[in-house]
């Protein structure tokens, strides 16, 4: 677009700072800035990613208080993008045949076939999605003491050598999804958290944690919604205050 120097705002226009960035008054003007790649100022615009993983939808816990998040979110940030990526409504690629291969064709420094390469086009595709976003948000049930097997789907199309991390036989392993933090709302039926009896069936969080560390992320957050199997009321007073505590981290998130 060049060099622009002017402020953006309803009432016309004025130089913009001495280092030529431009100061944006408005919603709307710093959304079709950022659209055009160009450096803002003032209103400085943020993608939240929600990764919807429940098929539950109003009956599901997770969603209730990332619903709740995502509402606070919205009222201290108002200038910032929210997309909620529902995981059981897109399919993903499926990770096999010329998709394996174009894997370790790439892990061996080789060149990929016409089929390798397109086949990695889509992986890289849904990656691009996920890596577009500037904070993220997860809100995630325990199944089968784990994750739901969509979120874990993506998790296998998107963490890729040469995206979500890098090798060197120097440094070993480096993620580079970087300088980007993630919260994370994990609902469990038990209560895993406090239970010395049960803590060891929990491969939700640690697995999470891992991975997004794994990945780059050093900012994670979490809200643990625990137990969700009880009574209507206890079940509600649970929800509730996981919703408030989901709130407050909203805020300076």
């Amino acid at each position: 677009m060049g060099d622009v120097r002017w402020w953006v705002r309803a009432g016309g226009a004025a130089p913009a700072d001495l280092a030529g960035n431009i100061v944006v008054f408005g919603v709307a003007e710093s959304a079709w800035l950022k659209v055009l790649g160009v450096k803002t100022k003032g209103f400085d615009m943020s993608k939240l990613l929600h990764l919807e993983a429940s098929p539950r939808k109003e009956r599901s816990a997770s969603i209730f208080v990332a619903r709740a998040f995502i509402e606070s979110y919205r009222a201290a940030h108002p200038a910032d993008e929210v997309e909620t990526w529902d995981l059981w409504a897109e399919s993903l690629p499926e990770f096999d045949g010329e998709t394996v291969n174009a894997k370790y064709q790439i892990l061996h420094g080789l060149e990929h076939s016409s089929q390798q390469a397109s086949a990695w086009q889509a992986v890289t595709d849904v990656f691009k999605r996920f890596n577009s976003a500037d904070k993220y948000l997860l809100s995630v049930p325990m199944w089968n003491f784990g994750i739901p097997y969509k979120l874990k789907h993506l998790i296998d199309v998107i963490t890729q050598p040469g995206l979500a991390f890098s090798f060197s036989p120097d440094t070993g392993y480096t993620g580079l999804v970087t300088g980007k933090p993630a919260a994370v709302i994990y609902t469990r039926g038990g209560e895993y958290s406090t239970n010395e009896q049960v803590r060891g069936l929990d491969f939700q969080k640690p697995y999470l944690e891992t991975l997004l560390g794994f990945v780059g992320f050093l900012d994670i957050r979490s809200v643990v919604v625990e137990p969700t199997l009880g009574g209507p009321g206890d079940v509600d007073r649970v929800k509730s205050v996981a919703a408030e505590e989901a709130k407050r981290l909203a805020e300076a998130f």
